[in-house]
């Protein structure tokens, strides 16, 4: 039996994710960083680089400020992880925004869709669709 391997780079994303999004909570004084959910870490192999994916509601505009605010805010957030970690080399941090969500539920509506139709289909070819049963 092998051991399921777990990267080092793996455990220190998943510390820096519960990290930043605490930073993003409770340390950001920025207004134009709100309502923002950190979703992932990918952290490089020699944990020089972290992408941060984060997701948030607003859209145009309103997003476009939110990631203003955060790419400001990348080296206070990254002078915080310096203060709550202890690594040899702290990663640089690059806000990125998480596709993943909307994509997904784009997929879960066109799945629904295609059921909902196989559905209707079937009912339409079934030889008993039109035709009501007596009961006795």
């Amino acid at each position: 039996m092998s051991k399921t391997t777990y990267k080092r780079a793996d455990r220190v994303a998943d510390q820096i994710r519960m990290e930043v999004a605490d930073i993003l909570m409770r340390k950001i004084k920025d207004p134009r960083v709100h309502g923002v959910t950190v979703t992932d870490v990918e952290l490089t192999g020699d944990l020089r680089i972290a992408h941060i994916f984060v997701t948030t509601m607003e859209t145009g505009e309103a997003e476009r400020d939110i990631f203003a605010g955060l790419s400001k805010a990348s080296g206070f957030v990254r002078s915080e992880l310096g203060r709550r970690l202890s690594l040899r080399y702290l990663p640089d941090v690059i806000f990125k925004k998480d596709v993943s969500g909307p994509r997904g539920d784009r997929i879960m509506r066109l799945l629904e869709g295609l059921h909902a139709q196989s559905e209707q289909h079937e009912t339409q070819d079934s030889p008993n669709s039109g035709q009501k049963i007596a009961e006795s």
